[in-house]
């Protein structure tokens, strides 16, 4: 991948004039089904670009409970879009029904209008879980009836498709707008796309320069993108299997509550029993046998398989953070440094 990245032809993406952005662009809206696509350095950003040109401030945004635009991204719905966003369903996923429910019509006296349903997929805090094709085609069918546009943040779409066996194309069909990112599962250094309708597009450069995201020579980072397209897409199941494999070792612990059910893909979300120690106490210790991982709560502990992470290494892994979870392991102290 750096090699290609060394290797990559550039030019001014502000100008339209980075010939391997360019590629990827084209590549990426045809892998989606969609018109048009548009590079962006963050997942966050797209996100967020998204919003500006799907909604106006004061409208409402409908988006499954936990989801990564609530809580991931600094207020941004608010501060950058101004709207106001309403979390339905749970575990990261919703029905039409709940769409239905939670929609107000333009011209409400006092309530704002929702005008945007969002779908992620998979789904961060719900540990990585799928959200039915099925479920998003209704939901999405139900905004259109309503008058709303759907945006899906497909961060780990790649991951969702893995796991179905279902074309992205088919996974994004049937929403108006998608997004994507290069620099999860894929293993690129960076970068994400936004991809829909070309009018669309053409309005969210606007949205990516006054988010700071109008960059110059990034063919580099479009390069690892199209490296990762061609060569990580076929190995994502090996990181579902061996996310798999953790949470099972992890569910045989009693210092440990475990829904083996939501361990569709590649993250592992899990709870420390009362007499465990707290999230912050294992997160520290794991880390003195290079192991990181995330707190999502006071005794919530979240972890993400890769490529750079072998089945062994998963394997060692899931016995260490087990015996810590039960009190059989402690940090190492730290090493003190040679005062010479």
């Amino acid at each position: 991948m750096r090699d290609a990245m060394a290797a990559a032809p550039v030019g001014d993406d502000q100008f339209g004039e980075d010939p391997t952005v360019n590629q990827l662009q084209e590549r990426v809206a045809a892998l989606l089904g969609k018109e048009a696509a548009l590079w962006m350095p963050t997942g966050t950003m797209a996100n967020q670009v998204a919003l500006r040109v799907l909604t106006r401030p004061g409208d409402a945004v409908i988006i499954s409970r936990g989801a990564h635009l609530m809580w991931h991204e600094m207020g941004g719905a608010g501060a950058n879009a101004g709207v106001q966003l309403i979390e339905v369903g749970t575990g990261g996923l919703f029905a039409p029904g709940d769409v239905a429910a939670a929609r107000v019509a333009p011209g409400h006296i006092a309530t704002p209008p929702t005008t945007l349903v969002a779908v992620e997929n998979t789904h961060n805090r719900g540990g990585g879980v799928v959200f039915p094709a099925e479920h998003a085609a209704q939901v999405c069918a139900v905004a259109r009836a309503g008058g709303m546009a759907s945006f899906l943040d497909g961060a780990r779409l790649w991951n969702a498709s893995a796991a179905t066996d279902a074309p992205v194309a088919d996974l994004a069909a049937p929403f108006d707008l998608v997004s994507v990112a290069l620099s999860k599962g894929l293993g690129a250094p960076g970068g994400s796309l936004l991809a829909g309708p070309r009018d669309v597009i053409a309005r969210a450069v606007r949205y990516r320069r006054m988010s700071g995201g109008a960059m110059r020579q990034v063919g580099i980072f479009a390069a690892a993108g199209l490296y990762a397209l061609d060569h990580h897409m076929h190995r994502l199941a090996e990181d579902h299997a061996n996310a798999y494999l953790i949470a099972e070792r992890l569910s045989q612990s009693s210092a440990i509550a475990i829904d083996l059910g939501t361990v569709q893909t590649n993250i592992v979300i899990f709870h420390l029993a009362p007499n465990a120690p707290d999230a912050d106490t294992m997160i520290a210790g794991a880390a003195t046998r290079d192991i990181l991982a995330f707190t999502f709560g006071p005794r919530t502990v979240r972890l993400v398989t890769h490529m750079d992470v072998s089945r062994e290494q998963c394997t060692g892994a899931a016995e260490t953070l087990v015996a810590f979870a039960e009190g059989r392991e402690t940090a190492r102290p730290a090493v003190a440094a040679d005062a010479g």
